[in-house]
């Protein structure tokens, strides 16, 4: 017995004049429930499949191929995979493939001039950490710590100068000019040589060392000297910035000086030579200008102490200091 839908098909196909069901080509092609997929006016049996490309196949045997049509082949042993005109390359990338520097492989911007990358760019500054008064037992002196250099951001000239002025004449100062070269995120490394001068004769040293931000925000330089007749010395400075508010700012800093051998002209002797602790509080007026006060222990150690009781001298002392600081 026919089903409901095939009735009803029939019925329609009467309706608009087709011949039922019973009544067609059984060779025509029917869909899965038995329905004509005739239009009206299509001539099924003119049809070339040949001249069809990709036809040929049924869609079960695409399928069974693994393919859809004509799509090409998959080569493995080159590295490469085809459809048709489709190409995707495997590999690594050549050597040249990308320029550090955006537009320097000689690509034309017409009238608009090259950018320029920011490491491209030479920049300078000079920082002044200390010029401050120092007031210890019935003494008053001048300290000054500055730093000033001049390059790019890998690599740049580095001059750092510090010392006391006593009476109006320099007692002890250390100058150093500096190759400084970028060797981390936050270190540079630096290279050159360190001359010392005031009280006693003068000394020239090779210098290297290293500065930079250490974790939780530690200023450290460290530099290692190599002097004349096998003379050498370390230098180590640490500070750090706590920022009370936006502009008071309290600065703790460390620095001690070691000596490999004895030099009795200069007074200082082998081992840890001095070390000094502060604590400087500043009013930043602007980033570039901030005055400040302090407190300062500094004691000398081993020879170097033997010589300053020789000479009069406190070994330990307790200093005020009050300075400024600028940079620009």
């Amino acid at each position: 017995m026919p089903s409901k839908r095939v009735s009803l098909v029939t019925a329609a196909m009467l309706l608009i004049g087709l011949p039922p069901v019973w009544a067609q080509d059984p060779a025509a092609p029917t869909t899965a429930t038995g329905e004509m997929e005739a239009m009206p006016g299509m001539d099924h049996s003119q049809m070339n499949h040949d001249a069809m490309p990709g036809m040929e196949q049924s869609k079960d045997a695409d399928v069974a191929a693994g393919k859809t049509g004509d799509m090409g082949a998959m080569n493995h042993d080159a590295g490469t995979m085809e459809h048709g005109d489709m190409s995707m390359q495997g590999g690594a990338a050549p050597a040249d493939a990308r320029d550090p520097h955006a537009y320097a492989g000689g690509e034309d911007f017409g009238p608009i001039p090259r950018p320029r990358m920011g490491d491209e760019e030479k920049f300078g500054m000079l920082m002044i950490d200390r010029l401050e008064a120092v007031r210890s037992d019935g003494n008053t002196s001048t300290a000054y710590d500055l730093q000033a250099w001049y390059g790019r951001d890998y690599d740049r000239a580095v001059l750092k100068a510090e010392g006391d002025i006593d009476a109006g004449q320099f007692q002890d100062a250390h100058t150093d000019l500096l190759w400084g070269h970028a060797l981390a995120t936050y270190w540079d490394t630096q290279l050159g040589m360190r001359y010392d001068s005031g009280a006693g004769p003068d000394r020239s040293w090779l210098a290297f060392g290293i500065q930079g931000l250490a974790p939780y925000w530690f200023e450290v330089d460290a530099t290692a000297y190599v002097g004349e007749s096998g003379r050498t010395a370390v230098q180590l400075e640490a500070e750090y910035e706590l920022l009370l508010t936006q502009k008071l700012i309290l600065q703790p800093r460390v620095e001690a000086n070691v000596y490999g051998k004895r030099d009795a002209e200069r007074e200082t002797g082998s081992g840890l030579s001095d070390m000094s602790a502060g604590l400087r509080l500043r009013y930043e007026i602007r980033r570039e200008l901030a005055p400040y006060v302090g407190i300062e222990w500094a004691g000398k150690y081993g020879a170097t102490a033997d010589y300053a009781r020789t000479a009069g001298e406190d070994t330990k002392e307790a200093r005020v200091v009050a300075g400024l600081r600028v940079w620009y």
